[in-house]
């Protein structure tokens, strides 16, 4: 090894002692390492002054800097016709270790001192005590509303068959659904089941906009929704078809029913947002819908060492919040084996429509899913008029209507040539179909379309 690496580091003496304990904290709290002691930055082989107790003075120096203490392996080797010092750090199970009272990690060739909140997600990871496993300090059973644990564990009955009565007191659901310890309410307790999750989380909202355009500058409509996680997810789900468009139409044989997006990739995309977004974060979750694609975008990356990717293969599933997850998962609003994303992208292909893009953004993820655009409108008027069974005519008379509002019989007469008696039949016809509808009555009747 001639070069250091995110795995490597070279130090020239024993004399750079510090940096060599700050190294043994950022080698234990990322993935492991070897500190290489007699070599300079550029890989020269110095050779290191070795004495008789210089491998015990070493580890008791680790030792009494790190905490909690390090015992690292420490050999002797011969390079180049030099002896070297190789210190042998392992991944620590007890993160994070500090060294002279600070932590540290390892980033490419370099250690970089962790912050505050670095060290506390590392301490919270490494003791495996999930956020939403956390005592939801202030609450009381009376904060749980009974028919949400009803609903949920009927339908997780439907589901996923869970063999816990719906009618099973509050208390024993809870605990049959591990978010009650000791008796007190879990973080994930209060945002699956509580009356009213943002009185103890105010950050646990979805902010939806209906922007105008495709560039954001203004907006048609905002709501902030609040609830609980399914109440959130529905809400969310019923603001979108608010501000998508929808072709639905039939006759005696046949029906067409299409949305512009399909909804099964939109649900299970806003179900992994909300199970795996970081509810520590004072950011809201965002839902933005533009003329051309819907944007998802939560608080918190994803987890280490998934990246953007691998959602787009298969891929372990890495809960940020296990409780949540494996609560939902009852419910089937997720599943809990890292095939989420990749039925997302096989709906959106059975739609017609683009892969997703997945991207870090701002300190959260994102998903942006690419719409039809322009293209659906033109799908809805040709199946329409097909499956409406209309001639030239009157789709000459439809499109006469788009661009001038309004027809009567005579204006149809002259369009297409034919007899007021064929007018009034075939304008009669688009109107029993709801194309058109007629205004007024008599010599004075018009039609504009619906």
């Amino acid at each position: 090894m001639k070069q250091e690496s995110e795995s490597v580091e070279f130090k020239p003496s024993l004399a750079q002692n510090r940096d060599i304990v700050e190294s043994v904290s950022a080698f234990s709290n990322t993935s492991g390492g070897r500190i290489i002691i007699g070599r300079s930055d550029d890989g020269e082989v110095l050779g290191a002054d070795i004495g008789k107790r210089t491998l015990e003075n070493l580890a008791n120096q680790i030792k009494q800097n790190t905490d909690p203490p390090v015992f690292p392996s420490i050999t002797i080797e011969d390079v180049e016709s030099k002896s070297i010092i190789v210190v042998e750090v392992s991944e620590s199970s007890a993160k994070p270790v500090l060294a002279c009272g600070r932590a540290f990690k390892r980033v490419g060739r370099s250690n970089q001192k962790m912050g505050y909140e670095e060290i506390r997600k590392l301490a919270m990871h490494s003791s495996k005590v999930y956020w939403d496993g956390q005592i939801c300090e202030g609450t009381a059973l009376e904060d749980i509303d009974k028919e949400k644990v009803k609903w949920f564990l009927r339908k997780a009955k439907e589901e996923r068959n869970f063999d816990v009565d719906p009618e099973a007191p509050t208390k024993e659901a809870l605990e049959r659904l591990n978010v009650l310890k000791n008796e007190k309410l879990t973080n994930a307790a209060v945002l699956l089941f509580g009356k009213n999750p943002q009185k103890f989380f105010l950050q646990a909202k979805i902010r939806c906009a209906r922007f105008k355009g495709v560039d954001g500058l203004d907006y048609i409509d905002m709501k902030i929704l609040e609830g609980t996680i399914p109440e959130l997810r529905e809400n969310a789900i019923k603001f979108i078809m608010q501000h998508t468009k929808h072709g639905v139409f039939f006759d005696e044989n046949r029906r067409y029913d299409r949305w512009e997006y399909p909804f099964r990739a939109l649900e299970e995309l806003l179900s992994n947002a909300l199970a795996h977004r970081e509810y520590e974060s004072t950011s809201d979750m965002q839902v933005s819908i533009y003329d051309n694609r819907i944007e998802i975008w939560n608080p918190g990356e994803l987890p280490e060492p998934l990246t953007p990717a691998d959602l787009k293969k298969k891929h372990k599933s890495i809960p940020r919040n296990r409780l949540i997850a494996e609560t939902l998962f009852l419910i089937k609003y997720i599943e809990q084996w890292g095939r989420g994303t990749n039925r997302v992208i096989k709906e959106l292909l059975a739609h017609k429509l683009p892969e997703p893009r997945f991207q870090t953004l701002s300190g959260g993820f994102e998903v942006i899913v690419y719409g039809p655009g322009k293209e659906f409108e033109e799908e809805i008027e040709r199946e329409k008029y097909h499956i409406l069974d209309i001639n030239e005519r009157q789709k000459k008379a439809i499109k006469y209507l788009k661009e001038h509002s309004r027809i009567d019989r005579k204006t149809y007469c002259n369009l297409c040539n034919v007899g007021k008696t064929v007018a009034h039949e075939e304008l009669s016809d688009l109107k029993n179909k709801k194309i058109i509808t007629m205004a007024n009555k008599g010599r004075s009747s018009y039609y504009t379309l619906l």
